[in-house]
């Protein structure tokens, strides 16, 4: 892992595109403001890892899929 150590308003690059930049320093709080392009994901990494265990329980619960194949095959049902 790189460390750097940034002030407030001090920005580091990532690959000519990203910018990371300290934007306050509250208590143990440090709120950074991120540049990227658009087809850059960003996410806590809190909630990058609930995706990833969520994607991860789906791709293995094959049945729920079945079903849902099964379903979309079957013709709609009539009310009469």
């Amino acid at each position: 892992m790189l460390v750097l150590s940034r002030k407030k308003n001090e920005s580091i690059i990532i690959d000519g595109s990203i910018e990371i930049k300290i934007i306050g320093i509250e208590g143990e709080s440090v709120k950074i403001g991120i540049e990227a392009p658009n087809h850059i994901e960003i996410h806590r990494k809190e909630i990058y890892v609930a995706i990833q265990t969520e994607n991860e329980i789906a791709s293995q619960n094959t049945g729920a899929l079945q079903t849902l194949k099964e379903m979309i095959g079957k013709p709609p049902i009539s009310d009469e």
